[in-house]
């Protein structure tokens, strides 16, 4: 999610040291981890109602009846469905023109 690297955390945590001094740092961590918690716990509520609410399981089901009309996916089942055999043909009917005339 962040690209933090370990001397941009070590320039961080002295910063944090400077700002709330040795003995209300651990605190303050504290404090902060229980906010990421909760807020978390928050987004994660949201987003379970919202889907609740916007019923996607059954949109989910539409939108694949959807992509299965997509050109490629229409060609590649019709080149994979077996093709008819033909009919044998039949003997042909006398014809009106003869062979052995030159």
């Amino acid at each position: 999610m962040f690209d933090i690297g370990l001397g941009e955390l070590l320039v961080l945590g002295l910063f944090a040291l400077l700002v709330f001094g040795p003995d209300k740092l651990p605190g303050a961590a504290s404090s902060a981890g229980k906010f990421v918690a909760k807020a978390r716990e928050t987004v994660g509520q949201a987003k379970q109602q919202i889907s609740d609410s916007a019923d996607l399981k059954s949109m989910q089901g539409d939108l694949q009846s959807l992509a299965d009309l997509h050109p490629k996916r229409i060609m590649s089942s019709l080149a994979d469905a077996p093709t008819p055999t033909p009919k044998p043909a039949s003997a042909p009917a006398a014809s009106p023109i003869d062979p052995n005339a030159t």
